[in-house]
C-alpha cells in the first residue's frame, strides 16, 4: 500500500514556474514507477509525465516536452514535477500516481495503481 500527498501547487502567471512534490509512504516507493497526470474542468484526466523506478528513464506528453521536468529522490520518497513557462492551458488539477506500468505503458492511466488527491495549478494570462 502507497499513500501519496501532492503539494506545490498555486496561482502563477504565465511565463512562470511552480514545483510540485508528491511524498509517498511506504518502504516500496523505490519498486513503482511514478507518474504526474492533470485534469482541466470539463476534461478527461490526463498524462503529463513518469519516471521509472531507478529514474534514468522518464516519458512527457507532447504538451509538456521542454518545459516540465520529473525526478525523484527514492531516499525522501518523494517525486518532483518542476514546470516552467506555464501556460493557462495548463491550469488543471495535478494528480501524482505510482503504479508497475511497463515502459511502452507508462502513459496509461490504469497502469497505476494508486492516487493522491491533487493539487490544483492555476496559470494567469
Amino acid at each position: 500500500q502507497v499513500q501519496l500527498v501532492e503539494s506545490g501547487g498555486g496561482l502563477v502567471q504565465a511565463g512562470g514556474s511552480l514545483r510540485l512534490s508528491c511524498a509517498a509512504s511506504g518502504r516500496t516507493f523505490s519498486s513503482y514507477a511514478m507518474g504526474w497526470f492533470r485534469q482541466a474542468p470539463g476534461k478527461e484526466r490526463e498524462f503529463v509525465a513518469a519516471i521509472n523506478w531507478s529514474g534514468d528513464s522518464t516519458d512527457y506528453a507532447d504538451s509538456v516536452k521542454g518545459r516540465f521536468t520529473i525526478s525523484r529522490d527514492n531516499a525522501k520518497n518523494t517525486v518532483y514535477l518542476q514546470m516552467n513557462s506555464l501556460k493557462p492551458e495548463d491550469t488543471a488539477v495535478y494528480y501524482c500516481a505510482a503504479g508497475t506500468p511497463t515502459w511502452i505503458t507508462m502513459s496509461t492511466l490504469s497502469r497505476y495503481d494508486y492516487w493522491g488527491q491533487g493539487t490544483q495549478v492555476t496559470v494567469s494570462s
